[in-house]
């Protein structure tokens, strides 16, 4: 992470003042370490692209140049917004935080994000990644391994966690009897999850099989740390493969697999964005309202009436 000082005597370079948002962003903001990293890397790469200058000296033509890099680059729409929003960002906290003459934030126009057909497994895709999932060794043994990502796998389509969330799981911090746990979400936020019965067993299963007593819920081989993400990507892609699934199946691919089943089964949307642990009902509805074409069409033939119309009634 950037650890430059900001200079008290003359406007801070780009890195210095992203150094300060950074700190504040964290303690102030409590924003999450990942988007934190995220942030860092951003705007990183916009001091390498237009050089570090003083924040006070940053104009419109240098965010167009910014632009032009990325789309000369092929940046996707997703990574255009992620850089603006660093730079957005930066001259809020310059502007509010330090009192420094920048550049106005709202001169910065986002690009919107083209709307994409939300990918998930459906339930012969899910039982399939299930299955391939090794779950003894040769000698019949139970493969530790195997058990401890069938139980990940489990929790995350019995509760819809972000993988974050799932890693930081402790076991004190799950009430087996009311079948919840109490997380650290997105944004620092802390919120209820709830779980399945069958993820619970599968879960127990893993646990009951362990001899170490690290508090984490789910640990490396011996329970010498807590699972990190880069722990598992490997299986994640094994299983793909060895399930013959062509999507790339990855953590946030069964949450939405889990929010399109609860869609899909008549779950009304505001109890998606609970489970879910949107801040926003509008998040969820822009990912999830227009994936139910079943119900989408239910709805057009029963309210789509032209009442007191005989002109309009149906042939």
């Amino acid at each position: 992470m950037i650890t430059t000082h900001v200079s008290a005597s003359a406007p801070p370079l780009l890195t210095e003042a992203a150094s300060g948002f950074l700190a504040f962003a964290t303690v102030e903001l409590g924003f999450a370490p990942q988007t934190i990293a995220k942030y860092d890397e951003c705007l990183r790469q916009v001091a390498r692209w237009i050089g570090d200058l003083p924040v006070t000296n940053l104009s419109k033509q240098h965010i167009l140049a910014i632009k032009s890099v990325m789309l000369t680059r092929n940046h996707s729409a997703g990574r255009q917004v992620c850089i603006l929003a660093a730079m957005k960002r930066l001259l809020m906290f310059c502007q509010q935080e330090l009192g420094l003459p920048v550049m106005p934030p709202d001169l910065i126009v986002l690009p919107k994000r083209p709307r994409r057909e939300v990918a998930y497994l459906n339930t012969a895709e899910v039982v399939r990644f299930l299955s391939s999932i090794e779950m003894c060794n040769q000698n019949e043994t139970p493969f530790e391994a195997g058990l401890r990502f069938r139980a990940l796998v489990e929790v995350l389509l019995g509760t819809a966690m972000r993988i974050s969330e799932a890693l930081s799981l402790n076991r004190q911090d799950i009430d087996f009897t009311n079948r919840e746990a109490t997380v650290i979400g997105k944004g620092n936020k802390q919120r209820t999850v709830f779980f399945t019965e069958r993820s619970l067993l599968w879960l127990k299963r893993y646990l009951d099989l362990r001899q170490d007593a690290h508090p984490a819920v789910f640990v490396t081989q011996g329970g010498r740390s807590r699972l990190s993400r880069t722990d598992v990507w490997r299986p994640f892609v094994r299983c793909r493969q060895l399930a013959r699934i062509q999507k790339r199946v990855t953590p946030h691919l069964l949450r939405r697999t889990v929010a399109t089943q609860l869609l899909l089964n008549g779950c009304p949307i505001g109890h998606i964005k609970e489970i879910l642990g949107h801040e926003r009902l509008d998040t969820t509805c822009r990912y999830y309202l227009g994936l139910d074409r079943r119900a989408a069409k239910q709805a057009h033939q029963k309210y789509l009436v032209y009442a007191g119309d005989p002109a309009l009634a149906p042939a």
